[in-house]
């Protein structure tokens, strides 16, 4: 613990140019400054770089440009590998786990060691992986660099540790699992087709053991040859060459048969004794024509042919759907018998697989899942009934249902909103599902005990905005909210939002949350804000809208007259935002020019609407078309709505923010004149939300005012400010080069005349030095790092309030730093942070109860608020893209600043509680997350962690109280990390196991007869043919081992000295004493079975000669 003491005295006012210019707020990094004060500022900062570590936690949503699939029968867990490298494996709920390869390389084939916790990955790169799941954190234990021939198939046996590897040039080699090493062993392309064959077999896309002999490898080549290898005698049993190429074949559990999938949309039926041709040809989807010709099918990819004893067997593939059908959708098709069913899926299919009941291919199969893969979703197939439907997700596999665009993280939430959330949610959950046990349930996942609320909101796309629980590192969706219900359907190519956004004219671009109050408020791009309340209740209820026409300074006015330079602000006219009493009239009953300026993007819906309980539309504010120029996006939005207040930012003109302490005093010069920035100058205007403009609401918003901004305050030369879309203009520039530095290249008079506000504030403060109460106020902060003050004069009294206007002045209060202004929060004189005060939540559709008060009722969430009553004053942190700074008010004197970043700049900043402290935790452009303490500015951590190679990271990470913070690590999937030492250390605790011990299920018994006259698949020896003393070694230049590092957790038992390995041999010695004692089992299994055989063969020998075979009973 460290305690910081800051005695100081001295000047008591100082101009703001003073402060500006000040050397001590330059100083360097959390350096203390000379400033005046005339007390004490005593702060006992607890955070010290012990309490932070960086560390992914969890992966949520669909795994992105998915490639690959595979599935544990035994454990029942599922892989799905990525092209850039990641592989998901999920289990039961709670259990998802994402791992990463280090080279990024698309993830090709999977394989499962079936019950044995791990698994096999091949990369694009041509390298295999093992992987080790017996930890929570898998890491890599093995990898072997194919160096000369790149991988195209797969195939590792049940309860082997010999893999197959299938290669573009036609070879088949063998990989022990257990040293990862390569076999001398070799299946050469020339070797397993006839000599005379003068054209290439093209590359390995089949490999797999015969259920009825494991000596004989099945091999199928692209081109349409298939080969079985006897791999004791080295030579090939068969060998098929068909006219059509192969993409993928299937064998029937008994081994007589097996079936092959072509490019020309057919299945063939094989029988391996009699290989001259397929003794069953069908095309399933393939009509005969009137010429008597078949349809042209598209290729069936892939063929599943599984086998039921209480039914026909099962043939699912994917494809073959014929060429004259256009604009079908992919799909599966399921043969069972003679029913054939046609299963449309919404994207194209990557891969699909069959789950059955056994791991053994030469047992009945028993198929009762599908699990199909899609580009963007996954889908299970239940096969036991006979409507096949889908089982119900319970992974978040639909953050992407449409784009995310915004997203917000609560932490700590009020215990009781995600069982009102949920509770809502499920009255809209779609239904037709299997009401069956999701089949995919391996792992094991306990709640934690470090867990509390916590709530992620995504915006979307089509206007749709969700609520997801995010608790214990788990992801479900509560809510959904559909913004576009508020609007009037648009027609296609019709109206303003076709000239402005034709695609998603209610994409939503942010969103304000109070959890405690459960007012909710929206922005769209189509310049739309929209005020929702919560209510458990079902209303009819009218849409208040209010409108609001915004007129613009002209551009070409380069010294205008004090008229010219406040026409929304001076009188009350045309140029003010007008409310409007009742919706606008359509445009086809006005002139052209009213049309044409009065226009809204959307049209809101006028009748009366039955809304359903959860949030219901209060209020929604459009901006109107100016002189035929659209209205400006919203860029920032702030609610001060335990005022009755809500500001949203446009742009204004700096006289009207600064007044006469505008601190560069210089005449501008007019910018280069743009029809996407509208034709006038900027603003930014002030409005209350409130019921007087609106005569439908005056019951739900008693205070109700228009937010005035008086001119008199506002003298002195005026510079303009480049409009919002000139500021997103140059985000997107920069968005492959992040490493520019903003100031070196850039005039210092474009400089002074290109200003944007970037980030607002409401709170309660001191808007001048002389004040001896908090007031509210509103915190400005613009993009040459300026910092402005505006004290809001509000009426305390109902009354007044009513009649009265809101009126705001600028203070003359104006502070600097380095970079565009990005946050703002408050501490109290003992460094806790002040939260804004909130309304209590009441439900205005509720019944009516004379003991409920009527008046709403305010809370005042702040440690510090007896000291603000009594004016000791506070602490304000501003924070930008260099600099950080702490002042006291009211004397405005900077107390610490730290210079965060020199050759990069911060994207996100937030003042954060962790470990029952506050720290200011940053990101920047360059990858680095940090963090600092408060009010000292302590640099505490500083992890490169991420370099921002998409501006989709940049929009959408955030920071949350807890050490937590999240992003959208691809358009499909959001990643959560922590940096907080006490919840890496508790990570174990709250991640799910992916391993657990379960007993290989048995072989069935295949009866005497069947061994006997089938063959004995259990007689063959891999180690014998493929082992080094057999097969030799392989060259050293076809493949090169990589030792895998283990893992995080590998490591941290290693250094744990002893401990560590006992625990290591405690576990080796409980798994041998269960592998011995099932061979004990086993053991005696076969000698009961020896003997029993030994009691019946010594009866046939007694008996006479001429008895025939058939009346002996031999044991099954």
């Amino acid at each position: 613990m460290k305690k910081f003491r800051k005695v100081l005295d001295g000047l008591t006012t100082s101009s703001p140019g003073g402060t500006i210019g000040s050397p001590s707020c330059g100083s360097a990094a959390g350096t203390p400054t000379a400033a005046p004060t005339p007390r004490e500022i005593d702060v006992q900062e607890t955070l010290t770089s012990d309490n932070f570590q960086l560390c992914k936690t969890v992966r949520h949503g669909f795994p992105y440009q998915p490639t690959a699939l595979a599935f544990d029968p035994v454990q029942k867990i599922l892989a799905i590998g990525s092209r850039s490298g990641g592989v998901r494996i999920l289990g039961r709920p709670g259990v998802d786990c994402f791992c990463q390869h280090e080279s990024g390389a698309a993830v090709l084939h999977l394989q499962f060691l079936i019950n044995e916790g791990a698994l096999v990955t091949a990369c694009a790169d041509d390298t295999l992986h093992l992987w080790n799941l017996r930890q929570r954190r898998p890491a890599v234990l093995h990898s072997l660099k194919f160096n000369r021939e790149r991988i195209t198939f797969c195939h590792l046996p049940f309860q082997s540790k010999w893999l197959y590897v299938g290669t573009e040039r036609g070879n088949t080699h063998i990989v022990n699992i257990e040293s990862f090493i390569l076999s001398g062993y070799v299946i050469m392309w020339n070797k397993a087709i006839e000599l005379s064959t003068k054209t290439h077999p093209g590359p390995v896309v089949h490999l797999s053991d015969s259920p009825k002999d494991e000596g004989k490898l099945l091999i199928g080549f692209e081109a349409g040859t298939i080969v079985q290898w006897d791999l004791r005698a080295k030579k090939a049993d068969f060998r098929i060459y068909y006219d059509e190429a192969i993409h993928s074949v299937s064998w029937h559990h008994e081994g007589k048969q097996f079936m092959c999938s072509h490019s020309d949309g057919s299945l063939t039926l094989w029988n391996p004794r009699n290989t001259t041709k397929p003794f069953q040809v069908t095309f399933p989807h393939g009509k005969i024509q009137k010429d008597g010709r078949k349809e042209s099918c598209k290729p069936i990819l892939k063929v599943e042919y599984k086998t039921s004893r209480s039914s026909e067997p099962f043939i699912i593939f994917s494809g073959g759907l014929s060429y004259d059908k256009a604009g079908r959708r992919p799909a599966l098709t399921i043969m069972h018998g003679k029913a054939i069913t046609v299963l449309e899926m919404g994207y194209p299919i990557v891969e699909f697989m069959v789950l059955c009941e056994t791991p053994y291919n030469n047992e009945v199969q028993e198929p009762y899942t599908v699990v199909v893969l899609l580009e963007k979703d996954l889908i299970v197939v239940d096969l036991t009934q006979s409507s096949f439907p889908v089982f119900e997700n319970p992974y978040p596999m639909d953050i992407h249902e449409s784009p995310v665009t915004c997203t917000a993280y609560f932490a700590d939430c009020p215990p009781d909103i995600i069982p009102i959330l949920y509770s809502i949610g499920a009255k809209h959950k779609k239904t037709g599902y299997s009401h069956k046990e999701w089949p995919v349930g391996g792992g094991t996942w306990t709640l934690g005990s470090h867990t509390y609320p916590e709530i992620i909101i995504t915006g979307h796309a089509d206007g749709s905005i969700k609520f997801w629980d995010a608790s214990a590192f788990t992801l479900q969706m509560l809510y959904k909210l559909k913004t576009s219900k508020v609007f009037e359907k648009p027609k296609a190519g019709e109206g303003r939002s076709a000239e402005m956004v034709e695609e998603d004219p209610f994409a939503v671009q942010m969103v304000s949350w109070c959890p405690q109050s459960r007012i909710f408020c929206v922005v769209g791009i189509s310049a739309h804000i929209i005020l929702y309340r919560f209510s458990k209740y079902d209303a009819n209820t009218q849409i208040v809208s209010l409108e609001v026409r915004l007129q613009c300074e002209s551009e070409d006015v380069i010294t205008p007259s004090e008229n010219e330079n406040y026409p929304c602000f001076s009188e009350q006219g045309s140029h003010s935002p007008q409310p409007h009493h009742q919706h606008p009239v359509s445009p086809g009953s006005r002139t052209p020019e009213g049309a044409k300026d009065r226009g809204p993007c959307l049209k809101v819906k006028e009748r009366v609407v039955r809304v359903p309980p959860g949030y219901q539309s209060d209020l929604v504010i459009q901006l109107l078309w100016v002189d035929g120029e659209p209205p400006q996006q919203i860029t920032i939005l702030h609610d001060g709505l335990s005022l009755h207040l809500l500001v949203i930012i446009l742009c204004m003109s700096t006289v009207d923010l600064y007044g006469a302490t505008d601190p560069y005093q210089r005449l501008t010069r007019s910018p280069r004149r743009n029809r996407q920035s509208t034709s006038g100058s900027t603003h930014k205007h002030l409005w209350e939300l409130t019921s007087h403009t609106c005569t439908h609401t005056q019951s739900k918003m008693p205070n109700t005012h228009t937010l005035c901004i008086n001119s008199r305050f506002l003298k002195g030369p005026g510079r303009k400010l480049s409009l919002p879309t000139d500021l997103k203009t140059d985000l997107e520039s920069r968005e492959n080069s992040f490493s520019r530095s903003r100031s070196s290249s850039v005039s210092s008079i474009d400089r002074d005349t290109k200003e944007a506000i970037t980030t607002l504030q409401f709170g309660e403060s001191y808007g001048r030095k002389s004040d001896v109460l908090p007031t509210p106020c509103l915190w400005v902060g613009t993009s040459l790092g300026m910092v402005l003050l505006i004290p809001l004069s509000i009426p305390t009294d109902h009354e007044e309030r009513m009649e009265e206007a809101v009126t705001v002045g600028p203070s003359g209060a104006v502070q600097m730093l380095k970079g565009s202004i990005l946050r703002f929060a408050f501490l109290d004189c003992m460094g806790a942070l002040i939260q804004s005060p909130y309304e209590v939540w009441r439900d205005l559709n509720a019944p009516e109860d004379p003991d409920r008060p009527r008046r709403r009722k305010l809370v005042h969430f702040s440690p510090s608020s007896s000291q603000d009553a009594n004016g000791d004053g506070h602490l304000a942190v501003v924070c930008s893209e260099r600099q950080a700074k702490v002042f006291l008010m009211p004397s405005q004197a900077c107390l610490f600043v730290h210079n965060i970043t020199e050759s990069s700049f911060v994207l996100r900043a937030d003042v954060v509680s962790v470990c029952n402290s506050v720290c200011l935790a940053c990101f920047c452009a360059n990858g680095h997350v940090m963090t600092l303490s408060l009010p000292s500015l302590r640099p505490l951590m500083d992890v490169n962690y991420l370099p921002l190679t998409d501006m989709r990271i940049a929009r959408t990470f955030c920071f949350t109280n807890g050490g937590q913070a999240l992003y959208l690590s691809s358009p499909t999937e959001i990643q959560r990390i922590t940096y907080s030492q006490e919840m890496c250390d508790n990570l174990q605790e709250m991640l799910g196991e992916l391993f657990t011990p379960i007993e290989t299920p048995e072989a069935q018994n295949r009866g005497f007869l069947k061994g006997f006259f089938g063959g004995n698949a259990h007689a063959f020896d891999r180690e014998e043919l493929f082992g080094e003393a057999a097969a030799g070694k392989a060259s050293r230049s076809l493949a090169q081992h990589i030792p895998g590092q283990g893992g995080v957790e590998g490591m941290k038992m290693a250094a744990g000295g002893a401990v560590g390995e006992l625990a290591r041999a405690r576990i080796a010695l409980d798994e041998r004493g269960q592998r011995l004692g099932e061979l004990e089992e086993r053991t005696a299994l076969m000698m009961t079975s020896a003997e029993s055989f030994s009691k019946h063969a010594h009866e046939k020998c007694m008996k006479p000669q001429w008895m025939s075979i058939k009346n002996i009973q031999l044991p099954y």
